[in-house]
Parts: C-alpha cells; structure tokens; sequence
C-alpha cells in the first residue's frame, strides 16, 4: 500500500532533539518493512526545505544548511517515492477547495489531497490527523496510529 508521509513527519525523521523522532523512525522503518510504500508530494518536499533551511531565530526554523538540506531530500527520495504532480490534480483541488468552501492554511492540505486522489494513495501519515477529517475517503493516522492500523492491514 502506497502511505503518503507528511511534512511535519519529515522533519522529525531528521530532528534527534524531537521528542517523536525514534518513534518516527521505528514507525516509517516497521512500514517499509512490512511492504509499505513510502510517498510524499513535491509540495511536502518544499514544505521540508522551507523550515529546514529558514533561520533557526525565525518561527519554527531549523537553520540547517543548503547542503545538509539537500542530502536529507535525497535520502527521502530513496527511501520513498514523489508522487507525480498529474495534470488532474488542480482540476480535483479546485473542486475541493470549492465544495468543502476551504480558506487560509487549508488550502495545502486540500492540495496534499488532491494529489493523493488523482495518485490513488488513500492513507497519510501526518502530526495533524484532525486536518483531513472532512475527506471521508481519506484514513488520516498519527505516527502511532500508523504501526498498529497499517501492520493490522498488511496482516489482513
């Protein structure tokens, strides 16, 4: 199964000093071993470069370097896959953004959506579970959510 992986994941995958980073790590590492597949979204990538890169004095940066940046979306990119941003994917985020009447920061969930729905991906692994609840065909889990309810669908 095809597991869209968040930006707030992502970042912790990488911060040590997080209180869920081993958590996240045994989690995504538990997922690939039980034959998940591993995605995110061009959008989550520059999601994760924005804060990684933004001054650590700034609101929720990290001030981690060009480079070091770089090397951390290389190992998402061979960890996991981009899912493709397919020409449907606007017409299905306009059509959300105008059905759920979506304003402010939602609109990039509404978009992470669109782009798992045009990609057939049903499930994300996200910090913000309660963001996507208004999307009835998609399963939202936390990090801890993850383990058990997706071992349990590998098992089935």
């Amino acid at each position: 199964m095809h597991v869209l992986v968040d930006t707030g994941v992502l970042l912790r995958l990488f911060d040590q000093s997080d209180a869920m980073h081993q958590a996240i790590r045994s989690m995504l590492q538990l997922l690939r071993n039980e034959g998940h597949t591993l995605s995110t979204t061009s959008q989550n990538i520059a999601e994760f470069w924005n804060v990684s890169t933004r001054p650590a004095s700034a609101r929720g940066g990290y001030g981690q370097s060009v480079e070091l940046t770089e090397r951390r979306v290389q190992f998402i990119e061979r960890v996991g896959t981009i899912l493709a941003d397919q020409p449907g994917a606007y017409q299905e985020w306009r059509r959300l953004v105008t059905q759920h009447k979506i304003q402010g920061v939602s609109v990039h969930d509404a978009r992470l959506v669109a782009t798992m729905r045009v990609n057939s991906v049903t499930t994300i692994i996200t910090l913000n579970a309660r963001d996507f609840s208004r999307y009835l065909d998609i399963t939202a889990l936390s990090p801890e959510e993850a383990c058990t309810s997706l071992k349990l669908q590998k098992n089935d």
